[in-house]
């Protein structure tokens, strides 16, 4: 899936306290979040849908782990790829591995990064070998995370005025 950047208008009030809301209690529900907001459910309901129409919320789905499942080494990698070959050839291999969580196509020394997880070091080898088994990559660099000081988080844009 190729995703890109758009510029829509900015969230209202409302918005960011139903994204706060969802955030904070994800399976409060309509009816629930009406009644903690104080309007509508009707309102919430169509807020909910605009929001996903302009593809706000991308997911209702849950956040997961993946050190809790058995996934505790995130590493990023970097890849070069042979020069003339379209991204999305690459592109259609990672997605067979299953450990590789992101790609984004960068500016840089690289043309490729990626997000991916392993068992243990021993584990992360072996993903990248897989990873750098598509003969389009010509090569690769990876860093292995230590510590999430920061992780993954949005509300701090939706609190932005």
């Amino acid at each position: 899936m190729l995703v890109t950047m758009t510029t829509l208008s900015p969230l209202d009030d409302l918005d960011r306290q139903l994204l706060a809301l969802l955030d904070a209690q994800p399976q409060v529900g309509v009816l629930g979040a009406s009644r903690v907001l104080g309007v509508a459910r009707g309102t919430v309901q169509s807020r909910l849908d605009r929001l996903v129409r302009r593809g706000v919320i991308t997911s209702f789905a849950p956040h997961l782990d993946p050190g809790a499942m058995g996934y505790p080494v995130t590493a990023f990698c970097t890849l070069q790829i042979r020069q003339g070959t379209r991204p999305e050839e690459v592109v259609a291999h990672l997605e067979t591995v299953p450990e590789v969580l992101e790609a984004h196509t960068i500016t840089g020394d690289g043309d490729l990064m990626l997000r991916v997880v392993a068992r243990d070091n021993s584990d992360l080898q072996r993903v990248i070998d897989v990873v750098v088994a598509d003969p389009l990559v010509d090569r690769s660099s990876t860093v292995i995370a230590l510590t999430t000081r920061i992780p993954y988080r949005l509300m701090p844009l939706v609190e932005q005025e």
